[in-house]
């Protein structure tokens, strides 16, 4: 019984983390009616580097001189490339468009276990892979030059695609570091370097950002920054710990799902029989993946 208790929780855990992610564009769109998308990132890493602050000092980290370089490589695509190429997307683009985009990522993580490991996709793998392409092409083709506050562009969504590449790196990087380091710590450590290199840039390139911001633009970038990046960052790592992985990855799915419709019933933005399309396409590869047969993958152990 106490199994079973153990095992819902860590369910909603994993749930309520892939909910969480999916509010990030809304968030993010609301703070770039007011901020620059340099400023925007700062802030809201400055607020997850906050939420993550505990970590720091409870776990000192042990990292080799070589480990210590995978920690920056994966500092400077998580945070600076990642995040500035995404939300100079998202500032042209629709927040239901950016958010079907990131349903991407699943099918790109296929892709480099393929590159990078030799792992081999099945038929059904293969064939997911061509729908979420075909269904990112539908999205791309079906946006409109960006004229006002709720039009999408194809500039915005390529760009939101651009930016999973640099998140593959990221991910596969702090993977392998978290094989001998804790999670968490690993993410604090990558966020407050990312974030001291995003600090660096925006100093050197503009000077030192301005605070005269509303209410309104600071609660969505604190929104992001705790909510959308370090409480989903421990509510994650703590479910996946409790849950096999290959179960836990559908609720990364939750993210495309919930920021499209956050921007279709909250921002009033329109989805075209394309895009409901693509998206479907997008989400339903990255479903099999994440559930289907061994991960889509001819993966072996030893």
């Amino acid at each position: 019984m106490l199994r079973t208790n153990g095992r819902l929780i860590a369910m909603l855990a994993l749930t309520a983390a892939g909910c969480l992610w999916g509010t990030g564009f809304f968030f993010g769109k609301i703070a770039l009616t007011e901020m620059p998308v340099t400023n925007m990132v700062l802030f809201r890493f400055l607020f997850a580097s906050a939420g993550l602050l505990p970590v720091i000092f409870l776990s000192l980290p042990r990292f080799s001189a070589s480990e210590w370089g995978s920690v920056f490589a994966a500092s400077v695509l998580g945070v600076p490339v990642q995040n500035l190429v995404q939300f100079k997307g998202l500032s042209l683009t629709t927040v239901s468009h950016a958010s079907l985009m990131v349903g991407t990522i699943p099918i790109l993580l296929a892709i480099a276990a393929a590159w990078f490991t030799g792992e081999r996709l099945h038929f059904g793998g293969w064939l997911a892979l061509a729908a979420s392409a075909f269904g990112v092409a539908l999205i791309a083709l079906s946006s409109k030059k960006a004229s006002g506050a709720a039009q999408a562009s194809t500039r915005g969504d390529l760009l939101v695609v651009l930016s999973m590449f640099a998140a593959i790196g990221w991910i596969l990087i702090s993977k392998h570091l978290m094989r001998r380091h804790s999670p968490v710590m690993v993410t604090a450590f990558v966020f407050w370097i990312g974030t001291v290199m995003v600090a660096v840039v925006l100093i050197v390139t503009s000077g030192v950002p301005p605070l005269h911001y509303s209410t309104r633009a600071w609660i969505a970038v604190a929104e992001q920054g705790l909510f959308a990046t370090a409480i989903t960052t421990v509510l994650w790592n703590w479910g996946l710990q409790r849950v096999p992985a290959s179960q836990a990855g559908i609720f990364v799915n939750l993210e495309p799902l919930v920021g499209a419709i956050l921007g279709v019933f909250l921002l009033h933005e329109q989805l075209g029989v394309g895009a409901l399309a693509g998206g479907a396409l997008i989400i339903g590869g990255a479903v099999y993946f994440s559930y289907g047969p061994e991960g889509a993958s001819g993966q072996t152990t030893s």
